[in-house]
């Protein structure tokens, strides 16, 4: 697990190849503006961040793809810490497109 303040996709694509060969487990604190990489599986980042003092609410789980960047692909918005009623949002994915937005944003902002 890394906490990035930025990163570049020839070091994804190495965090990639040693876990799961495409892609990178990541999770974003909007409020924070706080990218976490390179975990086994989401909640571990989740946990980290909760233990550091952030809000659950402002916690969402992705996928990076690496050979994807620049792409509409290189982000998957799917995580299982994403399933929150209490928030309207029903699926594993980011069901609000202005939350997608701004991860999508904090993501172009951390990753070179």
């Amino acid at each position: 697990m890394k906490q990035v303040d930025s990163i570049t996709i020839a070091e994804l694509s190495e965090m990639a190849l040693k876990m799961y060969g495409n892609f990178v487990k990541a999770v974003v604190d909007l409020k924070k503006t706080l990218l976490v990489v390179d975990v086994e599986m989401h909640v571990d980042a989740e946990q980290y961040f909760l233990e550091n003092g952030s809000d659950q609410n402002d916690l969402w789980g992705i996928n990076l793809y690496p050979a994807q960047f620049q792409t509409d692909e290189f982000i998957e918005f799917d995580s299982m810490i994403n399933i929150r009623p209490r928030q309207q949002n029903m699926s594993r994915g980011v069901d609000d497109e202005k939350l997608r937005k701004q991860i999508t944003l904090l993501v172009a902002e951390k990753v070179k």
